[in-house]
């Protein structure tokens, strides 16, 4: 298998024009990243094994039925398979759980994606189940991995989103574990040193 993690957190993401099919148009495409990042979008990668099979159709799913929120964020989600758009198409037009989908599914039979994002599993020639945010920037900043037996929670997946959405538009401010919008944030500096604890109750 693959080195994971080939493209670091806090690297800038390669260029790449991928074959998407566009299951709200019902139609076949092509998506670059330079020309998402040029809208001031940010970009979500869903990585999943393989279209026919068992666990994917539940993630993709899942992801789906948060999708028109991820959106109003400004964020492009894209999943990704080593399937050929071809296939992503008719796997969608006869799978229940995919129908009411809406976000491009895009094609990696070359691997060169998947790999570029060190997901590539050389000996099942799959890619795992891999979620990737990356700010409008370019910019890597999330990954989560997983083995092929176990799904995503896209619940989780939001919650990072809107996490780094607010530390990126309050760059003095960084956000602890599980928080949520309204809840409070911290400002590192020495006054809260030690004092992480009084701080959050204040």
């Amino acid at each position: 298998m693959e080195e994971l993690n080939a493209l670091k957190i806090g690297e800038k993401v390669p260029e790449f024009e991928l074959d998407v099919y566009f299951p709200d148009k019902k139609d076949f495409g092509k998506i670059k990243f330079s020309e998402i990042f040029k809208k001031g979008n940010w970009l979500i990668l869903f990585f999943y094994p393989a279209d026919y099979t068992f666990v994917c159709p539940t993630e993709l799913s899942d992801v789906g039925e948060k999708y028109s929120e991820i959106k109003q964020f400004g964020v492009e989600l894209v999943s990704v398979s080593t399937d050929t758009h071809f296939v992503h198409y008719a796997w969608q037009q006869q799978e229940k759980l995919l129908s009411e989908i809406k976000y491009p599914m895009a094609a990696d039979p070359t691997h060169n994606l998947s790999k570029a994002f060190g997901v590539y599993d050389e000996k099942s020639g799959l890619s795992l189940r891999g979620t990737f945010i990356i700010d409008p920037d370019g910019k890597l900043l999330a990954s989560e991995v997983n083995y092929f037996p176990v799904g995503r929670n896209s619940d989780e997946l939001l919650r990072k989103l809107k996490a780094f959405k607010y530390v990126r538009e309050n760059p003095a401010n960084v956000c602890p574990a599980k928080w949520q919008p309204g809840k409070k944030t911290l400002t590192p500096g020495k006054e809260i040193v030690g004092k992480v604890g009084e701080s959050l109750t204040r």
